[in-house]
């Protein structure tokens, strides 16, 4: 019964951010209430802001779900943090392209935030805790100026990464092509960040 219970609770999650973002896609993230959005989705407000706090968290539903800090925490003895953030990366890259219904909610996802400001502003909150979880992390290990430094670069890098990603499939470039694009810069980015600038200069 448990098991049935979660089950339905994420359709029912599933269901309400489904909603959200069809009426951000119409409408624009501003022109919509959360009022319009329980309606459409056949629930209570109360029920909607249990599972969506904010109408931010409707719009970046899924947005900063990555956790760098948790994969470098979970790696196994003797890896690097940065071996260990390739391989998750590149296995991620290698899993491309997502399937065509994941990639018309991503693309939807993404010209919906790139059309409000406050969405901008609240995805860049997202990614800075992403970063001082994985400042948290890497502290113990190389102290805490290091450790920011650190988490700093390969924030940077992963973001551009991302944001590399996400504007070829905004421009058009087809989902295997823009795959193996960031399979490719992955490479890069962490060949760059484990080896240092000098690394591009000699290519």
């Amino acid at each position: 019964m448990a098991g049935l219970r979660e089950r339905k609770k994420e359709q029912t999650r599933q269901r309400i951010a489904a909603v959200a973002l069809r009426l951000f896609a119409e409408r624009g993230f501003d022109a919509v209430t959360v009022n319009e959005i329980a309606e459409a989705a056949e629930v209570a407000k109360a029920t909607l802001f249990a599972y969506f706090p904010t109408k931010e968290s409707l719009a970046l539903h899924g947005v900063g779900d990555d956790d760098p800090a948790g994969i470098v925490a979970r790696r196994p003895a003797g890896q690097t943090f940065l071996e260990a953030l390739r391989a998750h990366y590149r296995a991620f890259a290698a899993g491309l392209p997502p399937a065509a219904e994941d990639l018309d909610v991503l693309l939807a996802r993404l010209r919906v935030i790139q059309g409000s400001p406050a969405l901008q502003n609240a995805a860049n909150g997202l990614l800075y805790r992403q970063r001082q979880e994985l400042t948290r992390v890497l502290t113990d290990e190389y102290g805490p100026t290091t450790a920011a430094l650190m988490a700093a670069q390969t924030a940077a890098s992963l973001l551009a990464l991302q944001e590399t990603y996400f504007q070829r499939l905004l421009g058009g470039a087809g989902a295997e092509e823009t795959g193996r694009a960031l399979a490719e810069d992955v490479e890069l980015a962490f060949d760059l960040l484990e080896h240092g600038l000098h690394h591009a200069e000699g290519c």
